[in-house]
């Protein structure tokens, strides 16, 4: 009898995220709905007027920033909402709506930004001295004036903002193909049971202790995609050009400058860091050659990659013990830290279990008024423990941020989003390896840090040359095909994986199931956030409350100042190659190691 994922109706409350306390019921979001659409059209008002005087500006961008809450909470509930169950179609309806508000008040604030830039620095200056309110802006006056030459007209940037839902269904149509239509086959399982393959529990069935099953659901999962492979590469093809419109629009020279741009990251650090990791691929290929040696097999393929190269070690860890797991995991970022953390797992801000229709992976969402949500398919693997410190770590940093900075500086920038993230985890193996009695469990960890080090730097860094290879083909007029970009993507995966791992025709369309892709030029930051992060917890686990304490300051700082400088305040340098070149040599002596360690 097959096992079937559970509808979410069978799921018990507990394991449900609360969204309750961010909108009571479906009447109150429409009423916000209703408040943000009047907001938007008061807000018209300002225009023309709101540089005139340091009052009017201050006025302006008070409503402004009402607006942007109000909105900003009627689209992430109703993304929640959808990401619960993305068959139902009330909910597809409530973020259809809210997406098509957000256009609209995008498009009639888009004046904004414009008129804001007819003001000089020097005005700005004595702005701020008659309107001391206004001194908490100085960064983001900073910030609007270096981007002025990508600015345009208040007409054309209203009809981009119009634009906007156009240049947003790519990702949408992606979305419902991969989450909501998309169908796996069953398979048997280790027991010979039949069951539904699906996108939560492949990774799991990946590392599967019996090949035969790693290698069914390898070949089956893929085939399904191969089957749609002309949809997503259109999917793909059209987010790419939507990128290259708006990079060309707005006088950059390509899409990956436009993007790193928004946040004053230099194209240096996208540089070092693809050129640190070839550098350090011969270390990568004898770990593949140590992989292939433990696992006794004549070929090392694709489907083996991920399942565990030290056997006789199991982790089946209930979701209970995880969270009890990861918070001793924490202790060394102190009480301060270790308080949220406590609510986060007390007060429903996870939604713990798979269900039907349930977006897959996992994420931390919300909004500077809600709670920091986090979204997960937990199966009882150990992956799924270092994800929930992982997400746990991403709202924690939004737990802070939103707390200490006013809302303007109330995010942080994607560049450090991961840093956060990874810190967690990387803390947590640290006290698994300290407390781990058995040696072959010792070696289980140590091959776990290493497969971090594989999926986090190796492989996210193959994303971001397979990105920019796509993207610079494109800009050159070259055509986006199915062909083309399966082509693209084995060869990366030679590159990358080396001769002694075979390189299985599935891998080849791999691309189409990566979310990230849509992105905009988003995945070489979780390579870098891997590399801060490293550096950051063995500064803790070194130096103590001194380090600790510049952390927190980091994760209190939100965006209130660039990226590269709120992350060298907390004792990193993401402008130079030392981050990652630091967390290059870590992984080459763990390779030493479990190289001396599986004979």
């Amino acid at each position: 009898m097959a096992k079937e994922v559970l509808e979410r109706k069978d799921i018990a409350e507990e394991f449900k995220w609360d969204l309750e306390s961010f909108f009571k019921d479906l009447d109150a979001w429409e009423e916000e709905f209703k408040k943000a659409g009047k907001m938007a059209e008061d807000f018209q008002q300002h225009m023309g007027q709101f540089t005139k005087s340091s009052k009017g500006l201050l006025t302006a961008l008070k409503d402004m920033e009402r607006l942007l809450r109000s909105i900003a909470n009627v689209y992430t509930y109703s993304s929640l909402k959808l990401d619960e169950d993305t068959r139902i179609g009330e909910h597809q309806s409530l973020n259809a709506r809210a997406m098509n508000l957000y256009v609209e008040i995008s498009s009639k604030i888009a004046f904004f930004e414009p008129e804001l830039l007819t003001l000089d620095e020097e005005t700005l200056k004595k702005y701020m001295e008659e309107e001391p309110e206004l001194k908490v802006y100085e960064h983001y006056f900073e910030n609007i004036l270096r981007s002025k030459d990508h600015v345009l007209s208040a007409r054309e940037e209203a009809i981009l903002a119009q634009a906007g839902e156009v240049g947003a269904a790519p990702e949408k149509i992606f979305s419902m193909l991969n989450n909501a239509d998309i169908k796996f086959p069953t398979i048997k399982d280790e027991e010979g049971n039949e069951v539904e393959l699906t996108k939560g529990n492949f990774i799991p069935f990946m590392e599967s202790k019996d090949r035969e099953v790693r290698k069914r659901a390898f070949k089956e999962f893929y085939k399904v995609y191969y089957s749609l492979k002309n949809t997503f590469a259109a999917t793909l093809d059209g987010e790419l050009k939507n990128n290259i419109f708006n990079a060309r629009i707005r006088n950059y020279k390509n899409t990956r400058e436009a993007s790193l741009d928004r946040n004053n990251i230099p194209l240096r650090v996208y540089d070092n860091l693809i050129k640190v990791v070839h550098e350090k691929l011969d270390t990568f290929y004898k770990y593949m050659d140590i992989r292939k040696r433990a696992l006794g097999v004549d070929e090392l393929h694709m489907y083996d990659i991920y399942t565990p190269i030290v056997k006789d070690v199991e982790f089946k860890i209930p979701y209970e013990e995880a969270v009890e797991l990861v918070k001793k995991g924490l202790e060394p970022l102190g009480e301060e830290y270790l308080r949220v953390v406590e609510e986060g797992f007390t007060s429903r801000w996870i939604d713990v279990y798979e269900n039907k229709g349930k977006r897959a992976g996992a994420y931390s969402g919300g909004t500077y008024d809600s709670k920091p949500y986090i979204l997960l398919n937990y199966h009882e693997t150990l992956d799924n423990v270092f994800t929930i410190a992982h997400e746990m770590g991403h709202s924690i940093h939004s737990y802070f941020t939103r707390k200490h900075q006013p809302y303007v500086y109330g995010n942080y920038s994607i560049f450090v989003a991961e840093v956060a993230s990874t810190l967690n985890e990387a803390l947590l193996l640290d006290y698994m390896l300290r407390t781990v009695k058995d040696k072959n469990e010792k070696l289980y960890l140590i091959n776990h840090y290493l497969e971090s080090f594989r999926a986090t730097v190796f492989r996210q860094t193959m994303f971001a040359e397979f990105e920019q290879t796509i993207n610079e083909h494109l800009e050159a007029g070259g055509a986006l095909t199915a062909d083309y970009l399966c082509e693209t993507y084995r060869e990366l995966n030679k590159k990358y994986y080396g001769p002694n791992v075979v390189i299985d025709e599935e891998i080849a369309i791999e691309w189409a199931r990566i979310p990230h892709f849509y992105y905009n030029f988003y995945v070489f930051q979780y390579a870098t956030g891997f590399s801060a992060a490293v550096a950051l917890s063995k500064k803790i686990l070194e130096e103590g409350q001194p380090a600790v304490d510049k952390y927190l300051e980091f994760l209190k700082s939100g965006s209130s100042d660039y990226p590269i400088n709120v992350l060298k305040k907390a004792g990193v340098d993401m402008a130079t190659e030392e981050p990652v070149r630091n967390a290059m040599k870590i992984f080459e002596e763990l390779v030493d190691e479990m190289d001396k360690l599986i004979q």
